[in-house]
C-alpha cells in the first residue's frame, strides 16, 4: 500500500520531534549535572529543533485548511509566521548562552572539571543526529518535501555544532582546563544565534515575496514560450506560501482572437508551467493583444531581467 505525501511527511517530522526530544532532555541535564556549557548549549540547540518540528506539525495541519473568508489565499503563510516567532526564541537562547560563556571566561572564577558523561552523552548525539538527518533526508526526496529537506540540512549543522563538542570536550580532559570548555560554549551561543538570524532572514524574504528564485522564473519564461500562441511573457510574479508557489503573470496572444481561443491557451500556459514547476498553488495568466503589452508599472520580472551579461 503506498502511503500519502502527508503521511511521509507527518510521520518523518514526529520521528525528528521525539529523537530530538529524548537529545535535547538528554544533553541539557547532562550539560547541568556534568558541569559543561557546551554540553548545555549543544542541548539548547537541540531544544531548537524540537520547536521546529513542533512548528511543521502544526504548520502541516493548518496549511492543510482550506481558504475561506477570512484567509482567501489559504493558510499556508502560518508556517512563515510561527517560523519568525522561532528565530526569536532561538536567538534569545543562544545570546544567553553567550553571555553565561563569556562571564565564564572573563570571570576569574574556578570551576569543576566536566564529568566524563559529557563525552558519553555527545557521542550519542551524534550517533542519533545522524540517524534523523538520514532520515528527514531520504522521506524528503522521496515526496519532495522542502520542509524535511531543510531539516535534514539544519540537523548537518547541529551534527557538526556536537563534533566541535566532543573535541572540546577531549582537549578539556587532556589539559585539564575547562576554558576550552567554555570557549566552545560561547561559540556554540554564537552559531545558535547565527542560525536563527538565518532563519529570520529566510522567514522574512517569503513575508516580504523576495529572493526571486532565477530558476522559477527562466521555468515560467519556458513553458510560454513552448506554448503556441503565447508571446512575450511580463510582469511575471512567484509568491511563496510555505512550501507552495502562487504565480502571476501576463502574456500577449494574437488580438484577433476570439476570447474561447485566447482563453485555452491561457489554460496551455497554465499547465505547461504546472509540468515544469511542483508545489504550484494557484496561476493567474492576463491576456494582452500582442503588441500592447508595455506596462506603466514597475512590478514583475521579464525575460531581461535574466539575460546573461
Amino acid at each position: 500500500m503506498t502511503i500519502s505525501r502527508e503521511k511521509v511527511i507527518k510521520r518523518a517530522l514526529t520521528v525528528s520531534l521525539v529523537g530530538n526530544a529524548i537529545l535535547a532532555v538528554a544533553k541539557i541535564m547532562t550539560g547541568v549535572f556534568a558541569n559543561s556549557l557546551s554540553v548545555l548549549g549543544d542541548g539548547i540547540d537541540s531544544s531548537g529543533d524540537v520547536l521546529i518540528s513542533v512548528i511543521a506539525l502544526i504548520a502541516a495541519y493548518i496549511s492543510s485548511k482550506p481558504s475561506d473568508q477570512d484567509h482567501p489565499y489559504g493558510h499556508s503563510r502560518a508556517e512563515t509566521s510561527a517560523t519568525t516567532i522561532l528565530a526569536f526564541i532561538i536567538f534569545f537562547a543562544g545570546a544567553q548562552l553567550a553571555i553565561k560563556a563569556g562571564k565564564s571566561i572573563f570571570g576569574g572564577t574556578e570551576h569543576n572539571m566536566p564529568d566524563r558523561a559529557a563525552l558519553w552523552v555527545t557521542a550519542f548525539s551524534i550517533t542519533g543526529k545522524s540517524f534523523l538527518a538520514w532520515l528527514q533526508y531520504h522521506s524528503g526526496k522521496k515526496v519532495c518535501s522542502s520542509i524535511l529537506l531543510a531539516n535534514a540540512k539544519n540537523m548537518c549543522g547541529d551534527i557538526l555544532i556536537s563534533c566541535s563538542v566532543l573535541f572540546g570536550l577531549f582537549l578539556t580532559g587532556i589539559f585539564h582546563v575547562q576554558l576550552v570548555d567554555f570557549i566552545i560554549a560561547l561559540l556554540v551561543g554564537i552559531w545558535v544565534m547565527k542560525s536563527a538570524m538565518q532563519i529570520f532572514k529566510e522567514a522574512n524574504d517569503e513575508i516580504m515575496d523576495g529572493k526571486a528564485d532565477p530558476a522559477l522564473y527562466k521555468a515560467i519564461f519556458e513553458a510560454v514560450n513552448s506554448t503556441y500562441g503565447a508571446f512575450n511573457p511580463h510582469r511575471v510574479r512567484i509568491r511563496r506560501m510555505a512550501a507552495m508557489y502562487d504565480i502571476d503573470l501576463d502574456i500577449e496572444v494574437d488580438g484577433t482572437a476570439s476570447v474561447l481561443e485566447a482563453h485555452a491557451i491561457a489554460q496551455k500556459v497554465e499547465q505547461s508551467i504546472k509540468e515544469r514547476i511542483d508545489g504550484v498553488y494557484d496561476i493567474v495568466v492576463h491576456i494582452e493583444p500582442k503588441g500592447a503589452g508595455e506596462h506603466v508599472e514597475q512590478y514583475g520580472l521579464n525575460e531581461a531581467c535574466f539575460h546573461d551579461d
